[in-house]
């Protein structure tokens, strides 16, 4: 059943399709975990396609033991999948004729300055409150001519308009944002020569045919830029789901500063998949303390209406309760 949140005007036709997809710069925790499983359940009581697919282009942050750590710790939690795309590292190709496509239209632009220089550009506050902002005053004289054939060992940033996008969201609701002052002119090519992760996910979503994208609302902003590559390359947009976090008792995202929080560190210690789980059920309102539960009885108990609506937040106790 669609949730009554829902605030969307996108129709697909069947089969819908939806996609697994851990980056291999750590291992997977708790965090993930919930967003995934709540992924998984979504597409498997719709009768959706599940791919799966490593995204590994991150490539100074990447631990290779990751990847096969990823796809062992999703097995573990009963967590399938019905296909598995080549790593996004294994062909640049897609993602060059993108980047080329963006040149001919004069939509993106040569970017030869340093993060301080951008820095030291920022002056006003909600600037600073979204982290490092472009300025437009930064672009150079030739921003917006048409690049035949743009350079690979460069970095080249995508023009944002000064228009709101609005991101139609499954569980968030609408959002309105206007990217001129939120990150302004952002990478979708790096010096290192390839692809950053704005351009790189709108182009596999697109050629993997994914309808469905379920993830972080801390990747809400993300959506919005997503969009404007998606409207540049004349390619799909998704059915947006971002799900509210699992956050650390300081508020911020979960990460190794809240303790080792890994599946893997759990599975290895001996910990049942189905306390896991169960604790993954319990924070998506499915009982009112945690209760071990299998894959299938999560998918069994989970309501999208009542997943709630605000952070988790990871306490001593929901640990405690892991490793008792």
């Amino acid at each position: 059943m669609v949730p009554e949140r829902v605030h969307t005007d996108c129709q697909h036709a069947a089969p819908r399709r939806t996609r697994l997809a851990p980056s291999p710069t750590g291992a997977l925790h708790l965090g993930n975990a919930r967003t995934f499983a709540i992924n998984w359940a979504i597409a498997r009581k719709q009768d959706w396609t599940i791919v799966l697919r490593i995204e590994d282009l991150d490539h100074p942050r990447v631990k290779p033991e990751t990847i096969d750590q990823a796809r062992e710790d999703l097995a573990w939690l009963g967590l399938t999948w019905d296909e598995e795309v080549p790593l996004q590292s294994a062909c640049l190709q897609p993602y060059v004729g993108a980047l080329r496509q963006l040149g001919a239209s004069g939509r993106i632009f040569r970017c030869d300055r340093s993060r301080r220089d951008i820095a030291q550009a920022q002056s006003a506050p909600h600037e600073r409150e979204h982290g490092l902002h472009y300025d437009p005053s930064l672009r150079p004289d030739d921003a917006g001519t048409a690049v035949a054939a743009p350079e690979q060992s460069a970095t080249w940033r995508f023009m944002v308009a000064e228009d709101d996008i609005t991101v139609n969201d499954a569980f968030a609701g609408s959002s309105t944002f206007d990217l001129s002052r939120v990150g302004g002119d952002f990478p979708v090519w790096t010096a290192s020569g390839g692809p950053a992760y704005q351009l790189a996910v709108a182009v596999d979503d697109a050629r993997h045919g994914i309808t469905d994208v379920i993830r972080g609302d801390d990747l809400l902003p993300s959506a919005a830029r997503q969009q404007a590559i998606q409207d540049a390359l004349n390619l799909p947009t998704p059915q947006w789901w971002h799900v509210p976090l699992v956050r650390g008792a300081d508020g911020r995202r979960l990460a190794k500063r809240h303790g080792d929080t890994r599946l893997a560190t759990f599975r290895e210690a001996g910990v049942p998949a189905e306390q896991v789980l169960g604790l993954m059920g319990y924070w998506c309102g499915m009982t009112e303390a945690p209760t071990p539960m299998t894959a299938a009885d999560f998918l069994a108990g989970l309501d999208v209406t009542a997943i709630p609506s605000h952070d988790i937040t990871l306490t001593l106790e929901h640990i405690a309760w892991l490793t008792g």
